[in-house]
């Protein structure tokens, strides 16, 4: 059975991910690791994670490491809002 510290960890980062609309294989370049390790920590097969490491999944989201192991996820991992105006999709043409 996994530690529930890590299996909050793990849902943390799947809800963060999800939230900023990234892929893992954005994300993972976003933290600067290579997307294969970055798939094997979300999907849980790398239980014994490097503080280095929680470093850097924290600061892609410009969150503590604390942050991304606490109960529920601050406020501030919220992805930034553009004040009231709409961003236009790729390509140039918004609807």
């Amino acid at each position: 059975m996994k530690n529930p510290t890590l299996n909050r960890l793990l849902s943390h980062l799947k809800q963060l991910r999800r939230m900023h609309g990234l892929t893992q294989e954005a994300f993972a370049e976003r933290a600067g690791m290579s997307y294969k390790y970055y798939q094997a920590v979300e999907a849980g097969r790398k239980e014994h994670l490097r503080l280095s490491t929680l470093e850097r999944l924290a600061q892609a989201y410009g969150l503590e490491v604390y942050e991304l192991l606490s109960p529920e996820l601050p406020p501030s991992a919220q992805p930034k809002r553009h004040r009231g105006k709409k961003l236009k999709p790729k390509g140039g043409k918004s609807r």
